[in-house]
């Protein structure tokens, strides 16, 4: 545990530019105090917590959050366990055993409306106050607009719920990408012509039933590739869970048990009924060739 660092402190769930301000505010705190520079997080997420059984929200997993978060240099990620004992501490006993004792930090930046300790009684300005007696510094980032509007996590989820991947990608600052390990199915696409990597999201939000042109690498790999996927439960008979199916244009290989990254760049259309394999198969070739022209003229993700 890395002990003395300016913290940047939140849920952090996106690192959307809202989040990114937090966290540059923890930076400059860090070079103005000659401190490491550190991000301090939930795991689970509070939501997850007091809401067990609410549907997937999570924007990225924690592999895709630690990928993120190494591209912008930070020197240690504090994984705070929100349990039962965490969510009955007031807001003095967290500062007190959290960000004094546990991640004993000299400076704590967070957002504006950052809320904690037993039923949210915390807010940015009484943090402000216990750091003053505890012997920590705050710093509290004002709010983030796009457009006129906040930037928040919220509204990055109903953007990629609707399939608005355009909104979603302005809100994160990048393509809204997920990350899943590659399942065996029932291998329809093999006779169709479509080979696909099936891959259940878990705890990532769903976004919009349908079909979307993206880009897909492997975990071990640095190289995008266009492709088209799509969303949903099985085309002809609507029944299994909503799973991703995700066809690589122009590659062959097995991806059985691997870990892949797919950024979502255009909803295509939304999930249709069809009445047989022969209506099935042209709108898929037709899917194809959609995802084609329009990645044709898109820059891949960064990273």
């Amino acid at each position: 545990m890395l002990t003395g660092a300016a913290i940047a402190l939140g849920n952090f769930d996106g690192l959307h530019a809202g989040h990114r301000a937090v966290i540059e505010s923890a930076r400059k705190e860090a070079q103005r105090l000659d401190a490491p520079l550190g991000v301090a997080t939930f795991e689970p997420a509070p939501r997850r917590f007091f809401q067990p059984d609410a549907p997937p929200f999570r924007l990225m997993t924690p592999a895709r959050r630690q990928i993120a978060l190494d591209a912008l240099q930070i020197n240690a990620l504090h994984l705070l366990r929100f349990d039962a004992v965490m969510a009955a501490m007031t807001d003095r006993e967290f500062c007190e055993r959290v960000i004094v004792d546990e991640v004993g930090a000299r400076s704590v930046s967070v957002g504006f409306d950052f809320r904690f300790g037993k039923g949210r009684m915390g807010d940015a300005d009484s943090l402000r106050r216990h750091g003053a007696d505890l012997g920590f510094d705050v710093c509290i980032v004002d709010e983030v607009k796009d457009a006129g509007e906040k930037v928040s996590s919220s509204a990055i989820r109903a953007a990629i719920e609707r399939g608005d991947m355009d909104e979603a990608r302005r809100g994160l600052g990048e393509w809204w990408t997920t990350d899943a390990v590659v399942e065996h199915g029932e291998k329809r696409g093999r006779t169709l012509g479509f080979p696909t990597a099936n891959m259940q999201l878990g705890e990532i939000v769903h976004p919009a039933h349908g079909v979307y042109a993206v880009w897909a690498r492997q975990d071990e790999e640095a190289v995008w590739r266009p492709g088209v996927a799509s969303f949903g439960r099985t085309p002809t008979t609507g029944l299994r869970d909503p799973l991703l199916e995700v066809v690589i244009f122009d590659w062959s290989g097995d991806l059985y048990g691997k870990r892949l990254h797919t950024a979502f760049a255009k909803f295509l259309r939304p999930q249709t009924h069809f009445a047989g394999l022969e209506e099935l198969i042209a709108a898929m070739n037709q899917d194809a060739a959609n995802a084609r022209d329009l990645l044709a003229n898109q820059r891949p993700p960064a990273a």
